[in-house]
């Protein structure tokens, strides 16, 4: 065997055991959801007896269906916002010079701070607005708190298209907003598609905000529903990582068809 040969199997290797050491976690969750209780506490990797009732029981425990409906809905909706705001602003921030650099220092500056900072002062805004326990506040929350790391992912992408593409279209009589829109927004497709896949991610795993301003679970999501299945005594170990694997599949499903646009995206917006 030729020493190339023998690379490409070294690295074929390295690659499965990443893989294997990635998905390890969510293994060890399927097993949890085809065990019972007992089995559980009993210790060990593998299910003595499967028990395929988890399923089933944990859409009785707690309205996963209802769950799982408002946290696309609000995962969708966030990110739908966050574009809103994040193209235009990373547009400045790669475009304006010193004063886009300092913009995008003071929105990188915001997310820096602890989650926790801001949940009091959004609970009564939203509370004066009569937008808590509705999936609209969570909406907004999420779609306004996933901007600075839009903008942080676009700036990358805008810069890396040449200044000359809009100087053009000025001559040709465009203003700075229809370059932006007619110009600029299809050469930022791939960015944009990556950005907001992550900011889609980040919108449907958010515990914080969706258990703080949604009380009533015709508008909690997926994992304010996971918390619930801890229980005074006891917690239905097994439930709990069958409505985990529910909520996740489809996020791995979306990760594994995006992942063309993801990779290729992030890495052409990877040199400013």
């Amino acid at each position: 065997m030729t020493a190339t040969a023998l690379r490409r199997s070294g690295l074929r290797l390295v690659l499965a055991l990443v893989a294997f050491v990635a998905l390890l976690p969510v293994l060890f969750m399927a097993s949890l959801s085809l065990r019972s209780v007992d089995d559980i506490a009993n210790g060990g990797w593998l299910p003595t007896a499967f028990v395929w009732s988890n399923f089933a029981r944990a859409f009785e425990t707690v309205p996963l269906s209802t769950m799982l409906v408002n946290s696309w809905v609000v995962a969708i909706g966030a990110t739908l916002l966050t574009s809103v705001v994040a193209v235009p602003a990373a547009y400045v921030t790669a475009r304006a010079g010193v004063r886009g650099e300092r913009l995008q220092t003071l929105l990188l500056a915001s997310y820096c701070a602890p989650p926790i900072v801001a949940v009091l002062p959004l609970y009564y805004l939203l509370k004066q607005a009569d937008l808590t326990n509705s999936a609209l506040g969570l909406v907004l929350v999420n779609g306004l708190a996933n901007v600075p790391v839009a903008v942080w992912l676009l700036d990358g992408f805008v810069r890396r298209i040449p200044l000359e593409i809009e100087e053009a279209g000025w001559v040709d009589g465009l203003s700075t907003s229809q370059g932006l829109r007619r110009l600029v927004l299809p050469l930022l497709a791939p960015g944009l598609v990556a950005a907001l896949l992550i900011c889609l991610f980040l919108s449907y795993n958010e515990f914080l905000f969706a258990v703080s301003f949604s009380q009533s679970t015709s508008s909690q999501t997926l994992p304010v529903g996971l918390s619930l299945f801890q229980g005074d005594r006891t917690v239905q170990f097994g439930q709990q990582a069958a409505a985990s694997l529910v909520g996740i599949v489809p996020m791995y499903v979306l990760a594994v068809v995006a992942q063309k646009w993801l990779v290729g995206g992030l890495s052409a917006g990877a040199v400013k």
